[in-house]
């Protein structure tokens, strides 16, 4: 399989999971209340953001670089602080999807939940950029640097969001918009393995 094609397939699949994610979300919130409300109204809204995009890079809609930009800043601003806000520790009751591996491993969670920003914002700053492969930093750098993947796989096309110089604002804006909308799909898949119940 082609190099591209197989990247098509993981943005489908990655939108694909960000899309279910969302959906079952909105079943999920029946007698859920105060803080976990909150979140799971807040995974709803995010999700909802994902869909519009997904629904561009999938084809299923025309590709508009400002419904792009606009659902990416929406997520780039409830990641980070927005998001581990809602999760105090023990909040698991009721309706909530929250495991407990929240709080065992808060420092990933929260990386994690950086990350959304960090890759949302990138793909918003990167919407007008010409849709392909990669970046072109890394096409003429031969990669990012090495680091784990939100998936917690060595990638070198997927170091982590802080620490990288690759992973500056500056070099993400260049990124393909593509390339930033998997990166985004990838974190939010990584949390949701990680720190989500199993439906």
């Amino acid at each position: 399989m082609h190099k591209t094609a197989k990247r098509n397939v993981g943005y489908l699949i990655g939108g694909t999971l960000a899309i279910m994610a969302a959906t079952s979300l909105a079943h999920a919130h029946g007698g859920a209340t105060g803080i976990v409300k909150e979140r799971m109204d807040l995974m709803a809204s995010v999700g909802k953001s994902m869909k519009t995009i997904t629904e561009m890079f999938q084809g299923t809609k025309p590709y508009d670089a400002e419904q792009v930009r606009a659902a990416a800043r929406f997520i780039g601003t409830h990641g980070g602080e927005q998001t581990t806000k809602l999760f105090p520790e023990g909040s698991i009751n009721g309706p909530s999807e929250a495991l407990p591996a929240i709080w065992q491993d808060w420092d990933k969670f929260s990386k994690l939940a950086d990350d959304l920003s960090v890759y949302a914002r990138a793909l918003a700053d990167a919407a007008d950029n010409p849709r392909g492969a990669g970046m072109g930093a890394a096409r003429r750098g031969g990669g990012l640097s090495s680091g784990g993947s939100p998936m917690g796989r060595s990638n070198p096309m997927m170091g982590s969001a802080s620490g990288s110089p690759m992973n500056d604002p500056a070099v993400l804006a260049t990124m393909a918009p593509n390339a930033a909308f998997a990166r985004l799909t990838q974190t939010c898949s990584a949390c949701h393995t990680q720190f989500r119940k199993k439906q």
